[in-house]
């Protein structure tokens, strides 16, 4: 939401600050208001799907897998289980493994071979081009009029093509993509908010678009492509991360509608272990990203597209900038807030601020939820706050994503490994293929910590109403980084035979409980730190201004010694502390002692400040002689006030590089450098256990 600052001067840093968070705030209202708009969309344009009897068109169903041992079976047999002509159906298990799933999936295709299914166990011998070049390999020997799509984990209803195909009514319909369910949503509270978040692309983003003009896309699964649509748009590319969307849009600047089925659904699995659930939105978010950079230059010239379909594929296409945008508003608002800056959205109504954000935010979803799950919309309301949670803790996962992407990072397609998990008494823990945490976590944690700082910031600043605010994406962050630590698991994965557990994998697991002792030792020591670098650094400068305060307020000689006895008591705390840059002449007297290290000016020069202390106090023991009704006296007192006003945005000034001091930057360097030493060690770990498969140890 867009906030407004208290009319005053900044300093460079601060201001900078300031426009970069009025920046992101702008940006990211845009994208906000434009998910609003398209709820709108979903609603006032109603399904209008037409069908037609088609008969049984020749179909093929192609199915990429990749180390999937616990979920390809049950796909072969849902698929293979569909209610359609045999002679009509064609099936490609379209197999990149390198375990037990080919041997797993050689023996279900030649029992369904017997049965009489046109069913083939599709081997390349390498995995070039991952799952874009599964599909584009495949595509050389497809020559039915359609073909579907469906993910290792997903299980489509024995009626899928009966219902599906007929809408292809129109002859312009290239893909029909239907709506994901999930079988395990209510496993843990990840996937409750992983399964509200797909709902609201199905049934607001998908929905709004397939019933309008506007480019929709292929969710990679789950859909129905006409081969000729393939064919036109210029097939499987594999220069991104998301063929899916790349292939539907290349379809639709062709001319090609894609059309979504709110009403069939196709069940598949949720991600249950966080590290999976990362890898598969730092995917999306980088995958988006890349489609972006390749196609919007030639959406935005091509003539036949309306101006709001590119506007609105621009914003698909782009949205996941939003995440690097919180980041910058969740480190730039407790610099803010120390720096005293006003950010209330109506300055002498600070309440106004969080109302606003909750209509902006939770109250909007609520409403939205409603609509779209009419009776039954409280218990899915119930889960937005953990939905929030998991957003906010993902904005880190997400921004690393972004950047991988904008610099041209090379590609690699990791597939988001299932488990085969259904109830919430399933065990997935010491399966194989389980995900151990990265760096990203190394992050998440820094950010955690740095919220913890920025509410006591909030606090101190005389700021509440934005701890919640700072607290949500806070929390968000230690619950991810917590996640990623408890759902990493050191197990090889080459073989499903019981075997017991080698002395590396023994040691392995050894330096994981080591480390995560180490990590939360270092997690609560730079804790403390925090907190008491913010009591001696910054808080004497929330005193200070506190006291300033009292002596603008103030028309009493005695009462203004006391705040100024106050002040000179935190400055000579100040003045002695070594670590602030000091500066003497040639006679050896001290001339500057400044918080900025470059680039500083007199106004953070807090010997300047104690000198217009001392002029201060001198000013008030003059007028103390003065008689209280006499016109010298009220000018003296306004003077008084003047200068402790100027002190005041002194000391402001100064407040935000006490937290980038020389110390600070050195300490955090060290405490980040003690991470990086513990996840070296852990990756040493995983390396080796990866050696000794290779090897066949």
């Amino acid at each position: 939401m867009i906030l407004r600052a208290r009319e005053m001067s900044f300093n460079p840093f601060t201001q900078l600050v300031f426009d970069l968070f009025i920046l992101s705030a702008i940006i990211i209202t845009a994208y906000t208001c434009n998910f609003y708009y398209l709820a709108f969309l979903s609603k006032k344009r109603k399904d209008h799907l037409l069908t037609a009897d088609l008969g049984t068109p020749s179909i093929t169903i192609q199915l990429p897998i990749y180390n999937e041992k616990y979920v390809a079976k049950r796909l072969v047999d849902s698929v293979c289980n569909l209610d359609y002509p045999q002679d009509k159906m064609r099936i490609m298990v379209l197999d990149d493994s390198d375990d037990d799933t080919v041997d797993l999936l050689a023996e279900t295709v030649n029992d369904y071979k017997k049965k009489g299914f046109k069913i083939e166990h599709v081997r390349r011998g390498t995995r070039k081009g991952y799952k874009a070049g599964d599909l584009k390999y495949a595509m050389r020997s497809t020559d039915t009029e359609l073909v579907a799509i469906f993910d290792a984990d997903f299980i489509p209803p024995t009626w899928f093509l009966k219902r599906a195909i007929p809408h292809f009514a129109k002859s312009n319909i290239g893909l029909v993509q239907c709506r994901w369910g999930h079988v395990n949503e209510n496993y843990s509270a990840i996937t409750q908010a992983q399964d509200l978040s797909l709902d609201f692309h199905f049934l607001i983003e998908q929905k709004a678009k397939s019933n309008s003009h506007l480019f929709m896309n292929f969710n990679g699964t789950a859909g129905i492509w006409k081969r000729d649509c393939i064919e036109d748009a210029g097939g499987w590319h594999t220069a991104t991360l998301v063929e899916d969307l790349d292939l539907s849009y290349r379809a639709q600047m062709k001319g090609w509608k894609c059309v979504f089925l709110p009403d069939i659904v196709v069940d598949a699995e949720l991600p249950v272990q966080m590290n999976a659930a990362k890898r598969q939105q730092f995917r999306w978010a980088k995958g988006s990203i890349q489609c972006a950079v390749k196609l919007l230059t030639d959406i935005a010239i091509k003539r036949k597209i309306a101006i709001e379909a590119k506007v609105q594929a621009f914003i698909q296409l782009t949205r996941h900038v939003v995440y690097p945008l919180m980041l910058i508003q969740f480190l730039a608002l407790p610099i803010l807030l120390a720096g005293q800056v006003n950010l209330y959205v109506i300055s002498f109504l600070p309440a106004i601020t969080i109302a606003t954000y909750l209509a902006m935010g939770p109250g909007a979803y609520i409403m939205i939820i409603q609509s779209m799950y009419h009776k039954s919309w409280k218990s899915k309301a119930k889960i937005l706050p953990a939905l929030l949670v998991y957003n906010a803790g993902m904005s880190v996962n997400n921004t690393v994503a972004v950047f991988d992407a904008v610099l041209g990072k090379k590609n690699e397609f990791l597939r988001t490994p299932k488990y085969g998990v259904l109830k919430k008494k399933d065990d997935w823990k010491d399966n194989a293929y389980n995900l151990p945490f990265s760096q990203v976590t190394l992050l998440e944690i820094f950010f955690g910590v740095y919220g913890m700082l920025g509410i006591f910031v909030a606090i101190f600043s005389n700021n509440p109403i934005f701890v919640p605010i700072i607290a949500l994406q806070t929390v968000g962050f230690f619950y991810i980084a917590y996640l990623s630590l408890s759902h990493t698991r050191f197990k090889r994965n080459k073989s499903s035979v019981a075997r017991v557990m080698t002395k590396k994998e023994k040691m392995a697991n050894r330096v994981y409980k080591l480390s995560m002792v180490g990590i939360v030792g270092i997690i609560i020591f730079g804790g403390f730190m925090a907190i008491y670098g913010y009591s001696v650094d910054i808080y004497p400068l929330d005193r200070i201004r506190g006291n300033l305060d009292g002596i603008i307020g103030s028309s009493d000689p005695e009462d203004i010694r006391t705040h100024l006895v106050a002040i000179q008591a935190d400055m000579d705390g100040i003045m002695a502390n070594d670590l602030i840059p000091e500066k003497t002449n040639a006679d050896g007297e001290l001339i500057s002692k400044n918080p900025v290290w470059l680039f500083s000016t007199e106004s953070t020069n807090f010997v300047r400040i104690q000198e217009n202390l001392d002029t201060l106090r001198a000013s008030v023991d003059k007028i103390a002689t003065v008689p209280k009704d006499s016109s010298a006296y009220h000018t003296g007192m306004m003077d008084v006030s003047d200068r402790a006003l100027l002190i005041k945005t002194n000391i402001m000034d100064a407040t935000p590089y006490m937290y980038v001091s020389v110390a600070n930057l050195m300490f955090t360097t060290v405490w980040i450098a003690a991470l990086l030493g513990i996840f070296a060690a852990l990756k040493r770990k995983k390396e080796q256990l990866k050696e000794a498969d290779d090897v066949g140890v």
